[in-house]
């Protein structure tokens, strides 16, 4: 019976004694190492934020590390999917810059809304734990949502100095005029 993405979870797929076990655990390590990186190098982010940033993706390796039981589930696997789902859900509003040059993805309006759209799926995906049919489907979105928002923010602070050059532009132009 082949395996279904849409009803069984990224933890089946990567339990002890499934065929390919080390894709999914290539890829839990790469993206804990993508989030580490990223919770370092992004020094625009409050610290708190950048930390739990850091967090998540260190709970990501472990949760690679330790796999679920080809029977029944694994407590450290359960425990450090628990805390990365956790972090990586919080840690935008941690994040949060107030000042009013501040890139897009570290202002409060898109911190306090990626946070929000993170909770929606965890409620989704907490329901579908309980025999739901679209158990994969929701484990899926929740990981994709908490994966792209780091890139997003990275990429609105990477645009900030462009901005900041457009508008000095705007502003001296207007003065000349």
């Amino acid at each position: 019976m082949p395996f279904d993405a849409v009803s069984r979870s990224i933890s089946a797929l990567g339990t002890v004694g499934m065929p390919y076990r080390w894709v999914i655990a290539v890829a839990l390590v790469g993206v804990g190492v993508c989030h580490g990186a990223t919770g370092i190098a992004l020094r625009a982010a409050a610290e708190p934020g950048r930390i739990l940033l850091i967090i998540g993706g260190i709970s990501s390796i472990l949760i690679a590390v330790n796999p679920q039981a080809q029977h029944g589930g694994s407590l450290p696997h359960e425990a450090f999917s628990l805390i990365g789902v956790v972090v990586m859900t919080i840690w935008p509003i941690a994040a949060i810059r107030r000042e009013p040059d501040a890139p897009l993805g570290l202002r409060p309006g898109a911190a306090y809304a990626a946070t929000a759209v993170t909770m929606a799926l965890l409620v989704w995906f907490t329901a579908e734990l309980f025999n739901g049919p679209l158990l994969g489907l929701a484990e899926r979105a929740v990981t994709a949502d908490q994966s792209i928002w780091p890139l997003l923010v990275a990429l609105s602070v990477l645009a900030v100095p462009e901005r900041a050059v457009a508008l000095a532009g705007q502003q001296a132009a207007a003065r000349s005029r």
